[in-house]
């Protein structure tokens, strides 16, 4: 990760900026209101020790003064001086504030401890003794602290790394969604600041377990549960039952997750149950109602898309009409013309790009075309290219198409992408290569295969980095007209390009 895309990551996600400062806020505030309303658990052990326990001056005060100076810490830290640093800005001074602020959290925290640990001071041979140990003891928190941020600020980073690349890892792991990435961020934000404060084993457990829990159970009905409900007569009922059935065998393993870092069972337990109950009462209706929303916002994207296409395609069918009949006449005359001199190869060329202009400029406006039409497009592309290829013996091209008599429809432009890829980045004049093209019918299923030699292409190849934005389009396309109803593999080696499509029409 470059310099250039870090400085981009500080200076554009504000709004997760924002998320971060308020869940910030709001765990400070929030174990501040469990300071207010809780009583101490240590006192028995002054009483132990023989000490005199006041709750303000023992209890507290110091709970109120450490909270304060780690909110205070983090603020600086990941607002300021982090970001400054990998700005590069002020390297020595925000060095220098880290060197302080560590110095002033061991001090303060030492002090603090010298009242909260009161009950230690009888166990040391002499009072200097006992300082020493619980300042030393302080020192190292503080240190563990930083280290912990340090961790912390990694993970963020890395967090921002994979929001600027949602779409990227989504085409190709569909369940992780950018949302369910800004979900997780979150999560781990506000664990992180959960195991700093400490306001308590049970709500650090619940949290790190429902939190987490939520976020890949409502993933995972977006990804599968959901489309796969929709298939049957009750969806709902199914829906909520095979959730059921996850939140049944997750219990236990969550439950032993739970024993395993409080090491206290009716704790484990008990969040592992309500676990249970909160997934199925809110997790579950609640995936549900967004998803059907987000399936009512795709069709009427759909349905402007397509309005939209079917405007720009009236608007580009009016451009290509100055004059298309100018054009088949020029072709014609051609056409007779290479008769008459007995070029039967450069006919059937003309006649091949007369048939491909003419599905162009009308069946390619259509929303569905006959699959045969294009088929035969894709054919006759292939037999035009044939023409200029078929002087080097070095070139193969094979093709096993099959014959399709149903009539079945599909997305005009739909296949060719692929072979118009694989002649202009398969093919030499100089070097040995081929060309396999198959496709046939079973059932509603479409099954098409591309495999084509690949080349070492040129440092001056003005195409040499770029993958074709044709590839591109026809994903989006399949995203948009057939979703769920495909599968795309790619595949590249060093010989090889290779392109498995199955498409239910």
């Amino acid at each position: 990760m470059n310099d250039l895309i870090i400085k981009n990551f500080i200076e554009k996600p504000l709004q997760l900026r924002k998320v971060e400062f308020w869940a910030a806020t709001t765990i400070c505030v929030f174990a501040m209101f469990v300071l207010f309303t809780s009583g101490s658990s240590d006192r028995w052990q002054f009483k132990e020790a023989g000490i005199s326990y006041h709750y303000y001056e023992h209890y507290f005060f110091p709970r109120l003064v450490r909270y304060a100076l780690l909110y205070l810490g983090f603020v600086l830290l990941s607002f300021i001086v982090v970001p400054s640093l990998i700005r590069k800005e002020k390297v020595v001074l925000n060095i220098l504030l880290i060197v302080i602020l560590f110095l002033t959290m061991g001090l303060v925290m030492g002090v603090v401890d010298t009242y909260t640990k009161a009950y230690l001071l009888n166990r040391y041979a002499t009072i200097q003794d006992a300082y020493y140990r619980i300042f030393q003891a302080s020192f190292h928190h503080a240190f563990w602290l930083l280290l912990m941020f340090g961790f912390y600020s990694v993970i963020k980073f890395t967090g921002l790394y994979l929001l600027a690349n949602s779409a990227a890892i989504q085409s190709r792991y569909k369940m992780i969604t950018r949302d369910a990435i800004v979900a997780f961020f979150v999560w781990l934000v506000i664990m992180f600041l959960l195991l700093v404060v400490r306001p308590g084993e049970e709500l650090v457990l619940a949290w790190g377990i429902i939190a987490l829990s939520a976020i890949v159970l409502c993933s995972y009905s977006f990804y599968s549960l959901i489309p796969k409900s929709l298939r049957n007569k009750r969806p709902f009922l199914s829906y909520l039952l095979k959730a059921l059935l996850i939140m049944v065998i997750s219990f236990m393993p969550l439950a032993f997750i739970g024993m395993l870092i409080t090491d206290n069972e009716e704790v484990a337990f008990g969040v592992s149950m309500f676990n249970v109950f909160f997934q199925l009462l809110f997790t579950v209706p609640l995936s549900w109602v967004l998803y059907r929303q987000h399936l009512k916002g795709h069709e009427e994207l759909y349905v402007l898309k397509k309005e939209l296409g079917k405007s720009n395609a009236n608007l580009d069918f009016l451009r290509s009409q100055i004059n298309p009949h100018f054009l088949f006449n020029a072709l014609n005359t051609l056409y007779g013309t290479a008769l008459h001199e007995n070029s039967e190869r450069t006919a059937q060329g003309i006649q091949m790009l007369g048939d491909m202009m003419r599905f162009m400029l009308h069946e390619n406006l259509q929303h569905k075309i006959l699959l045969s039409r294009e088929i035969e497009y894709m054919q006759n592309y292939i037999e035009l290219q044939s023409l200029r290829t078929s002087v080097s013996p070095n070139i193969v091209i094979e093709t096993k198409i099959q014959d399709v008599l149903t009539d079945k429809f599909i997305a005009p432009m739909l296949l060719i992408p692929f072979v118009e890829n694989a002649f202009k980045h398969g093919i030499s004049l100089k070097h040995k290569s081929w060309i396999k093209v198959t496709l046939n019918m079973v059932g509603d299923k479409l099954y098409f295969d591309m495999y084509n030699s690949t080349r070492l292409k040129q440092e001056q190849d003005p195409e040499k980095d770029k993958s074709g934005v044709g590839l591109v389009n026809v994903r989006q396309r399949l995203d948009l007209l057939y979703p769920e109803k495909y599968e795309l593999i790619i595949r590249e080696t060093a010989e090889e390009y290779f392109v498995h499509l199955t498409l239910q029409l």
